[in-house]
């Protein structure tokens, strides 16, 4: 990954990680898959849209997933969403299912969580490439050492956050949150992943957003409207 493609913003916190052999390796990789005429989601110029749409000093809510979407025209950047025009895939159904359950929000009719992102929602994904048609393909590539070094960096921060960790991928994070020391002016939420697979044994009544609300309007950095 070349350093001009970090939003400035992330930057400073990302520059040493981007350094790593690991780092390096995953560069050369990425670019050899695609030589090799691989297709991979999302697309060069939104794979690091999490940062650039959520500047890190704009961080109130990280939500993290596993790896992108693997289907034509879904991924673009953030975790969880898909384009505009792109149908709405199982997780997101259920994640809209909790939020109307949770805030009585009616349930979007498109799949696009910008505007989330817009207001301070990191929807980081652990991994942040795929190839198409195989779920995990990226997975243990050199991702990682960026995207630890990115909530390694927001837990640092002096900004009371939420992290929302879904799934036992996300879930490996919360070790990192804590063991920085900072956790005591954080808000943690871990609960089952949103997939139809998991969703029922304890995401559907978890009650994430209002959870988030009220931390966040407790320590005076504001709610998110989570309509979208």
């Amino acid at each position: 990954m070349a350093t001009e493609d970090i939003p400035q913003s992330w930057r400073p916190v990302l520059e040493p990680a981007l350094q790593t052999p690991e780092a390096r390796r995953l560069g050369g990789w990425l670019r050899a898959e695609e030589d090799a005429g691989k297709t991979i989601y999302p697309p060069r110029g939104q794979r690091l849209a999490a940062l650039a749409l959520t500047p890190l000093e704009d961080v109130r809510v990280v939500i993290l997933g596993q790896d992108p979407y693997h289907g034509p025209e879904q991924a673009h950047g953030l975790a969880f969403s898909v384009q505009d025009g792109v149908k709405i895939p199982p997780s997101l159904v259920n994640i809209y299912k909790e939020l109307e359950s949770d805030l009585g929000i009616e349930r979007p009719s498109h799949g696009n969580l910008s505007r989330w992102a817009e207001q301070g929602v990191l929807l980081l994904n652990n991994t942040l490439t795929v190839q198409a048609s195989q779920a995990g393909s990226h997975a243990g590539r050199g991702w990682d050492a960026i995207t630890d070094a990115a909530v390694q960096a927001v837990a640092e921060s002096g900004n009371p956050t939420v992290f929302i960790l879904w799934g036992s991928h996300a879930k490996k994070k919360a070790g990192r949150v804590k063991a920085l020391g900072s956790g005591d002016h954080h808000l943690v939420l871990t609960a089952p992943h949103p997939s139809p697979l998991s969703a029922h044994n304890g995401f559907f009544g978890s009650r994430p957003f209002s959870q988030a609300n009220a931390f966040l309007e407790r320590h005076g950095r504001g709610a998110i409207d989570w309509a979208v």
